[in-house]
């Protein structure tokens, strides 16, 4: 029985730092976890909301093409931010990396992000 699920690894987006794949892809879906805005050569945040959010999506398109699908293959995402009043400048990054279709998306206010993220991004894409 061969496994049916594959992790997707690539050095051009942060490592994992706990028992979880950077990606994994399953059938015909790729699960991104989530990603901070950690530039991956740097392992530091950028400053700000904008700047992390940016960061964040060039990660997801990183794994996403390491796996061989794309951001125009994302058919769901979920937006974590530390600050509901950040939402206006995120969403307006998270624009510029997507067009019509839209994939579906859920944007989530929560207490902490690891490492004191300001946002963090997740994503399904098709293979």
């Amino acid at each position: 029985m061969s496994n049916i699920k594959k992790p997707i690894v690539t050095d051009q987006a942060p490592s994992a730092i706990g028992p979880y794949s950077q990606a994994v892809a399953a059938g015909s879906l790729i699960f991104a976890s989530g990603q901070l805005g950690v530039d991956p050569k740097t392992g530091e945040f950028p400053a700000g909301v904008e700047a992390q959010a940016k960061q964040s999506l060039e990660n997801v398109r990183a794994l996403l093409e390491a796996a061989g699908s794309s951001l125009d293959r994302v058919v769901k995402a979920t937006m974590f931010l530390k600050d509901m009043n950040d939402f206006a400048v995120a969403n307006a990054v998270y624009g510029t990396f997507f067009s019509e279709p839209y994939p579906a998306r859920s944007t989530i206010e929560v207490a902490r992000l690891p490492k004191d993220a300001l946002v963090e991004i997740e994503v399904i894409a098709l293979a």
